[in-house]
């Protein structure tokens, strides 16, 4: 194996001694044929490449070739002549042949790669057909699976909170989203094998993730959603690139996508290497050998390679050898096609400038530009003229220095002048005669093939009448673009008198060529209409037009040539000298019918330039061959003097001579015209497509633009059918979709419209024949492409996973239309379509169900790998259900989200899609409620733990345009809607018993005192879709299951009334909870949702209505066990009594009203009751008061004015304070009332909850107190009044109207008339008293006092 690194010298050496090497091994003496023989037999045995040589793809001699050096490859065991060890020789010659036939097949594969690069190089070279497009779309690059788990691991880290990138919760739950839907899919991890996921993929999944995310979220002033989205898109893009430097993944993917745009040839040849297995040596050989840097040289090959296809076509018409045709009239269409597609070629090259890159603008030809190439051997009326060739030549005249100025003086003045004959003059600086130097470059341009450039060297005349400067000396120069281009020294011609004779001057001329000119230099030259005597002439090959060439003579100082010859139908050779001419030394002629033109050189190098470049213009197919390479050749080893040993270090010669030594030349010198190219192309195409689809892009079955221009000149200028070449693209992409490579739809549509459109005779560039072949394979791959699409659209979840590629799933629907339409024209029914698409969706929700069970299954296993084995309970089944039911619901949202778009973008087109994607959703929940019934089938009865079920699908179902009161939705209701009416049945007796039970042992205490200890009770979740489990005390109904717990400790915490009873709020607890609970299940059918709730209200209200009374009762009995005395308190049962009212008020205007035309039906009716209640209770309370108060007054009646025991009282009192203090009668029976109204006032208070029911209360206690003391004062109105009484009624009085302005009793309950007749009995007695007893009130007064007050507190 030769190292591609090595120099063009070692390889040969290398390969010489290898070849040396195998020869001596070989068992049979020429078992290896060289390379040299190899050529030799492929020219031999098939002509210049002929029809034998096309079907092997590598000569005559290629098999013979290839089996001898299978021969010379074998071990060397047998070359020593010894017996093969194996016993069975029939195995080892079996052995042999196998392996005898895989290096043969191996050689001719290498063969057909190596001529297949040839022509793929020259496509390279020199295109003029085609042009790397600029329009493509940038592929991305695409993820691989280690990326794919380096991105994972990234967003892991970053979720684990072991990154820097700060985030609030919202993005990390949405980061945590995407990481558990998207990046651990295994769809997506398909895609990446596919070759189909690209980093823009995963950003444009995310992005689409999160818009809805932050769509949702709460306005916040100054900060609008676009910047957050933005915000999160940039911390995306941080946690995905990790802790690479952003700037160097910039400038590698700038440097990427550049190289993904446009190729430089370099690029392309490597490109093509790496596609056809050549190795870097044989590139270097095969293309100097190609001289592909030549365009002369190529634009020759593509001129011979075009006539070579006319002349096929002639002969294809000639022998009637036709492709089969579907029709017998499309054979002469055919030729017709292959000469016209040739014109184009023809017209395509003659536009293309001479040399590429030349500002030279060439004169066009005023002719057709086909008839003077498919008539090459016919005179044209269109002869070039003299005027047609036009050449312009730019010099460049450099003066350095002149020598033999001895004469002047050192300050004498000198300076030269320089012109081309015919052009302006030129002068350089002056300088001194001491030192005549000046580097002056003067630019000339001229017509003239031979111009003449004078030069003169002058002086300044110091002479006062001198009229012109004295000229020293002159030189006239004839350059020609072959002359040396450095500076020399030429002797001056000088005048006789002038004493310095010796002058020298040295000057550069250098000539530039045009481009137009291919080669010059002088020949001799004779001929019989041109150049009729023997003789040497200057001559330029100039090239008018790319088909047009002329060989001209020149004279000097003419911008015309003297004579012309237009190569068009000539063929030039090496010839032997001709006997009798004199002058020239290497002959070649130039031979059209009835003319022979015979040019003769001086050297054999440059008898070789000519016939090299005159051979490029003629367009020959002979190619002609030196007569010293002929003798190398024939000579190969021996001792036959070579003629000119310097022609060896001739350029191309020597390439040409490495190339035969590798045995390239076969594959350089064969004629394009005699190679089956569909074959070849088929194989280069399929080649670059493996290539393309394993390079690092995501490229979806699209090639590069470099690989579309090298394709596309290939078919171009080989004449590859297109309708061939899209249908073996068709069928490479085909095999790479079926074999799991994700292929663009719209790429398909593209090739299949192109062929659809040929064998349907519609196509845009006129090719109208259609070959038997071509529709078969078409109508074969028509087939293919629709099973295809069908088994994508079924699989649309996998083959398209979120959506991706962008508008992949749209292209398909539309591809899929485009294949089902039975011709060119007449569009498929919509129908037809739809019942297509129809069926695979069918199969779709069949397979996605499928998939999505064996994926709970595995994910279930995976948690409880315990519990495998176990029989599964109803209560598992369940739990398994709700989780398919969730995962049911994502793939749904999934598909609405990312797959049933299509409709949007395509008008009217695809408007079904909706349709038949609501009916595929239809289809996949049915399949799911095969089994959800079963799973509820198997639950006991009476039990409540599937309701989270109909709540979660029904969330998902109502909000769902397409999908609410669907098929499956009503399906639901229908299974659920019995359980609801059983489930409100048994709580309506729950909770109708519970009160009745609760009432029987409620001891009034308030909630609070129950759960003031548990101050630090955690609040339990109380998020549906948890059904309340209501307690159900032992019914003597059979009522199985019912779960029972008693109202929650944490009760008071959600409640603001928080000092009810235990049952009120148990109550009110449960009634609020069914309501939530019935209200949250969302019943999407409105009749029996209002059904629902009429019948909770009127539950409500009864159950209601019902406390109420039952507290009222009990308010009453709790009020006649309490005391009558002064001694009594309010307890705390009477104030929970009271709070109960207020719950019952608040609970109700929720539980009870309705929101429809019966708003006020059920709330006003149970509003009126309490209100009825609280008055009843509100009024029995006062009476109690009341008849405390009259308790007290009834003990005052004891010192009425004429009593025997106030007479006895005074007595006693009067006798006893003589001898000791005695305390003031009548001043505790006040007291103690003062203590009770304060008390309960206080207690009232701080319990009850209702300021308003306070205030009624306190309204109606205060009148009803001052009416009971106003009757009492008004029946003793004829009496005076017991100084005891006087002062307790005082202190009673006044302490009442005190503490009930200090509980915000108004002044105008409080001054009331009878408080107003009160106060002036008293104060007219207080002054009867103090007239009559003196100082025996001892301060107490109707009087306000700041004393008493303090005395007070």
């Amino acid at each position: 194996m030769l190292d591609p690194s090595s120099s063009e010298e070692e390889s040969d050496e290398i390969l010489e001694e290898e070849s040396g090497k195998e020869a001596l091994g070989s068992a049979a003496p020429g078992a290896r044929l060289s390379p040299s023989r190899t050529s030799e037999g492929s020219a031999g045995g098939a002509g210049l490449g002929g029809a034998g040589a096309a079907a092997g793809a590598g000569g005559g001699g290629g098999a013979g070739a290839a089996g001898g050096a299978a021969g010379g490859l074998q071990p060397g065991s047998r070359a020593g002549g010894g017996r093969p060890s194996s016993p069975s020789p029939s195995v080892v010659s079996e052995k042999e042949k196998e392996e005898l036939e895989r290096l043969q097949k191996e050689e001719e594969e290498r063969k057909k790669r190596l001529q297949l690069y040839v022509f793929v190089m020259r496509c390279i070279a020199y295109p003029f057909n085609a042009k790397q497009p600029t329009d493509m779309a940038r592929r991305q690059q695409k993820i691989s699976k280690q990326q794919l788990q380096t991105v994972k691991d990234r967003f892991q880290a970053f979720l684990n909170g072991e990154t820097q990138i700060v985030a609030d919760e919202a993005f990390m739950n949405a980061v945590q989203s995407y990481y558990e839907v998207f990046l651990k899919s295994d769809r997506v991890a398909r895609m990446v094998q596919s070759g189909g996921c690209s980093a823009n993929d995963s950003r444009e999944v995310f992005k689409k993730h999160i818009e809805k995310r932050v769509r949702s979220l709460p306005e916040i002033d100054g900060l609008s959603k676009e910047t957050v989205l933005s915000s999160w898109m940039a911390k995306f893009d941080a946690i995905y690139r990790g802790e690479e430097d952003p700037r160097k993944q910039q400038a590698r993917m700038t440097a990427s996508a550049a190289s993904e745009l446009i190729l430089s040839k370099e690029q392309l040849y490597e490109m093509f290497q790496n596609i056809l297995g050549i190795k870097k040596f044989e590139h270097q050989l095969l293309y100097n050998a190609c001289q592909l840097d030549n365009p002369d040289e190529q634009a020759a090959q593509i001129r011979r390679e075009l006539d070579g296809r006319l002349q096929m076509a002639d002969q294809i018409a000639r022998e009637r050898k036709f492709p089969k045709f579907v029709s017998k009239e499309m054979e002469n269409m055919y030729i017709e096609e292959l000469k016209s597609s040739v014109n184009l070629l023809m017209a395509n090259l003659e536009s293309m400038p001479v040399s590429k890159g030349g500002e030279f603008k060439l004169q066009k030809l005023k002719r057709s530009h086909n008839a003077s190439i498919i008539d090459m051997g016919e005179e044209s009326e269109n002869q070039l003229s003299k005027s047609d060739v036009v050449l312009s030549f730019s010099l460049e005249v450099v003066i350095m220095e002149v020598q033999g100025l001895k004469s002047l003086a050192p300050n004498r003045i000198v300076y030269c002048t320089m012109e081309v004959e015919g052009g302006e003059k030129l002068q350089t600086d002056q300088a001194e005669a001491s030192k005549p130097t000046w580097g002056t470059q003067g630019d000339f341009s001229t017509t003239h093939a031979l111009p003449a450039v004078k030069v003169k060297l002058f002086t300044e005349s110091t002479g006062v009448l001198a009229l012109e400067d004295k000229e020293l000396g002159r030189v006239i120069l004839h350059p020609t673009p072959n002359s040396p281009k450095q500076s020399e020294w030429h002797k001056m011609t000088v005048s006789k008198n002038c004493p310095d004779q010796d002058l020298k001057i040295k000057l550069a001329v250098r000539m530039d060529k045009p481009q137009n000119m291919k080669h010059s230099g002088y020949l001799w030259a004779i001929g019989k209409n041109v150049w009729k005597r023997w003789k040497k002439r200057f001559f330029v090959l100039v090239q008018v037009s790319q088909y047009t060439f002329a060989m001209c003579s020149y004279r000097e100082k003419k911008a015309e040539p003297q004579e012309l010859l237009q190569l068009d139908g000539y063929t030039v050779d090496y010839t032997d000298p001709q006997p009798g001419l004199e002058g020239g030394r290497a002959f070649f002629n130039a031979v059209k019918e009835g003319d022979t033109v015979i040019f003769a050189s001086d050297d054999e190098q440059d008898r070789i330039l000519w016939v090299q470049a005159m051979y490029r213009a003629t367009g020959q197919s002979h190619k002609p061959v030196p007569p010293t390479q002929v003798q190398k050749l024939n000579a190969k080893g021996g001792n036959v003097p070579q003629l000119d040993a310097p022609i060896s270090q001739f350029s191309g010669l020597k390439d040409a001579d490495r190339a035969q030594k590798h045995g390239m030349d076969e594959f350089i010198s064969s004629n394009p015209c005699n190679f089956d190219h569909a074959s070849l192309f088929e194989m280069v195409q399929r080649l670059t497509l493996d290539h393309r689809l394993n390079d690092s892009y995501s490229c979806l079955g699209w090639f590069s633009p470099g690989q579309v221009f090298v394709l596309d000149e290939y078919c171009a200028r080989n004449g590859v059918r297109g309708c061939h070449r899209h249908l073996c693209y068709l069928r490479d992409l085909l095999e790479r979709a079926e074999n799991g490579a994700m292929i663009d739809p719209t790429l398909l549509h593209y090739s299949f419209a192109f062929c659809a459109s040929h064998v349907h005779g519609n196509r845009p560039d006129g090719i109208g024949t259609v070959t038997v072949e071509e529709k078969e394979r078409f109508e074969e791959i028509k087939e293919r492409l629709r099973v295809l699409l069908e088994n994508q659209i079924t699989h649309f979840r996998y083959c398209f996973p979120f959506g991706r590629p962008e508008g992949a799933l749209k292209a398909t629907l539309s591809l899929l239309e485009r294949v089902l339409m039975k011709d060119i024209v007449t569009p498929v029914p919509q129908e037809e379509v739809k019942t297509v698409i129809r069926k695979c969706l069918e199969q779709a929700a069949l397979v996605n169900y499928s998939r999505l069970s064996e994926y709970a299954k595995i994910e279930e296993n995976q948690k409880d790998a315990e519990n495998v084995g176990r029989l599964i309970t109803p209560a598992k089944k369940l739990e398994d259900t709700i989780r398919l039911a969730e995962l049911v619901i994502e793939v749904l949202q999934q598909n609405e989200e990312h797959h049933a778009e299509p409709h949007v973008d395509k008008g009217e087109a695809f408007a079904w899609w909706s349709d038949l994607m609501v009916e595929h959703a239809e289809t996949f929940l049915s399949l799911f409620a095969v089994d959800m019934d079963a799973a509820l089938e198997v639950q006991p009865p009476d039990t409540w733990d599937s309701f989270p079920l109909f709540q979660l699908l029904n969330d998902f179902l109502r909000t769902d345009y397409n999908l609410c009161n669907g098929k499956f939705h009503k399906h639901l209701q229908d299974l659920f809607a019995p359980l609801v009416v059983r489930y409100v049945d048994l709580m309506e007796s729950s909770i109708a018993q519970s009160i009745h039970r609760g009432f029987e042992r409620e001891s009034w205490e308030p909630v609070k005192s129950l759960t003031s200890n548990l101050p630090n009770v955690n609040l339990p979740n109380v998020n549906l879709p948890k059904v309340p489990n209501l307690p159900v005390p032992n019914i003597p109904l059979g009522i199985p299951q019912m779960p029972t717990f008693s109202a929650p400790s944490w009760m008071a915490a959600i409640y603001d009334a928080d000092n009810g009873s235990g049952t009120s709020e148990d109550l009110f607890w449960k009634l609020d909870a069914l309501q939530t609970f019935i209200r949250d299940l969302h019943w999407p059918e409105e009749e029996f949702g209002k059904h629902l709730e009429q019948r909770l209200k009127l539950m409500a209200s009864d159950m209601i209505e019902s406390c109420v009374k039952r507290t009222r009762i009990a308010f009453e009995v709790k009020l006649q066990k309490t005391s009558r005395s002064t001694d009594f308190r309010v307890p705390q049962s009477i104030c929970t009594m009271f709070n109960v009212m207020v719950d019952a008020k608040a609970q109700s205007t929720k539980l009870c009203s309705m929101e429809m035309g019966q708003e006020h039906q059920y709330h006003s009716k149970i509003d009126e009751l309490i209100e009825e209640t609280v008055k009843e209770m509100i009024t029995l309370l006062v009476a109690k008061f009341v008849t405390i108060l009259e308790g007290v007054l009834a003990k005052l009646s004891r010192y009425d004015e004429g009593t025997l025991f106030s007479s006895f009282l005074s007595f006693t009192v009067k006798a006893a304070s003589k001898y000791v203090d005695v305390p003031k009668p009548g001043m505790d029976v006040a007291d103690a009332y003062v203590t009770f109204v304060r008390h309960s006032q206080d207690v009232l208070r701080d319990k009850v909850n209702e300021e308003m029911y306070i205030e009624r209360l306190f309204d109606q206690w205060y009148n009803s107190s001052m009416n009971v003391i106003c009757t009492w004062l008004t029946d003793r109105m004829d009496l005076q009044l017991h100084i005891y009484q006087l002062k307790t009624l005082i202190r009673m009085v006044k302490k009442t109207y005190r503490d009930f302005r200090l509980q915000g009793v108004l002044d105008s309950t409080l001054n009331s008339k009878t408080y107003e007749t009160i106060r002036n009995r008293l104060t007219v007695e207080e002054a009867t008293a103090s007239v009559s007893e003196g100082g025996g009130l001892q301060g107490i007064s109707m009087k306000d006092s700041d004393e008493e007050d303090e005395e007070d507190d």
